[in-house]
């Protein structure tokens, strides 16, 4: 945990226990070359009716991702503190360098915020945002969404997800969570990198959790947005904060959610070689382990055979790798299979 010794250099001009809506900034120091006295300075709006539960909504922890921000915007903009009861507490671009940036990690410093919780309030600025999420937010919260697409590099079916947890009573929780968002697609997920994420956090405070992967390419669309918004209204329904009626569809209008499960480590397929990809499936495509997926033509010297990769498993292509180049490492395709 972060040491509490340290306090946060991180400020906000909010009150947080004050009915009403507040639309302001977490204030991060940050002197550089063009303001010696300058900050970095985080959007913050916190919407509160009374006495009730408290929810934290976040996007932008990678900069490059866009249902989310769009979302959370409409929300702060749009809602009347008279529908909720409770509280919401709304980042809409938790890593606002990224943010406006258009990138994955902080231009600042490189970090990668969801690589770099609980933080350091004596550390980089991503991590001192880290950290302040970390002390000051989570404690408030009773549960929290997440936003993320697949950015620039990948591109999902529109999905919300949460995680196997030794809890089972939390585990269930946040089930229930993922059910109430009511996107197309529902995940069971494991992580490539699980180590220092927001959500690990966040879990191991015994906090409900869910996240999205909600399209991405760099880019969102009408029906993305659409996935998001009203899945954030759904969540904040489920959490007892924002009335049934006050514009959520309810869940039985909805297309049915199609669970997934990811039960292995061959549900990544990495690439091996530098090259020209060649996709051969798309986005909810059904493949057999052994099955071509792509092919990767090195792009140094026409006349070469190109590299065929194969699918480890059977399953469900649930993202794919969208730039035209791949570096070895990089992620070519996921697939899951349907939850039993």
């Amino acid at each position: 945990m972060t040491n509490s010794l340290h306090p946060s250099p991180i400020s906000c001009d909010l009150d947080f226990a004050r009915d009403g809506a507040q639309h302001g900034f977490l204030r991060l120091p940050w002197s550089r070359d063009d303001s010696a006295w300058g900050a970095v300075m985080i959007p913050i709006s916190v919407i509160r009716n009374g006495a009730g539960p408290t929810a934290l909504v976040t996007a932008g922890n990678h900069g490059d991702e866009y249902e989310g921000p769009i979302a959370l915007h409409d929300l702060a903009a749009a809602l009347d503190p008279a529908q909720i009861t409770g509280r919401i507490i709304i980042l809409p671009a938790m890593n606002a360098p990224a943010f406006r940036a258009g990138t994955r990690t902080s231009p600042i410093d490189g970090g990668n915020l969801n690589r770099l919780f609980p933080g350091r309030p004596d550390g980089t600025p991503t991590q001192k945002i880290a950290d302040y999420v970390t002390r000051h937010l989570l404690p408030l919260a009773d549960c929290v969404l997440d936003f993320h697409s697949g950015g620039r590099t990948l591109d999902f079916l529109p999905l919300a997800a949460c995680h196997i947890l030794p809890d089972k009573a939390l585990e269930a929780r946040c089930r229930e969570a993922v059910a109430a968002f009511g996107a197309p697609y529902a995940l069971q997920m494991i992580e490539m990198d699980a180590v220092g994420m927001f959500d690990t956090t966040a879990e191991a405070m015994g906090k409900t959790f869910v996240t999205t992967e909600l399209g991405g390419a760099g880019t969102a669309t009408p029906d993305s947005i659409a996935i998001a918004k009203r899945g954030l209204r759904g969540f904040l329904a489920h959490a007892g904060i924002l009335a049934g009626d006050e514009g959520v569809t309810t869940q039985a209008a909805w297309p049915e959610t199609i669970w997934l499960d990811m039960p292995d480590g061959d549900c990544f397929l990495v690439s091996e070689e530098e090259g020209l990809i060649e996709p051969l499936v798309t986005l909810g495509d059904r493949v057999a382990c052994g099955d071509v997926v792509a092919r990767i033509y090195p792009f140094g010297r026409s006349g070469r055979m190109p590299l065929s990769c194969h699918a480890r498993r059977d399953g469900i292509v649930m993202a794919r790798h969208v730039p035209g180049l791949v570096k070895p490492g990089d992620c070519i395709a996921v697939f899951a299979v349907p939850a039993s």
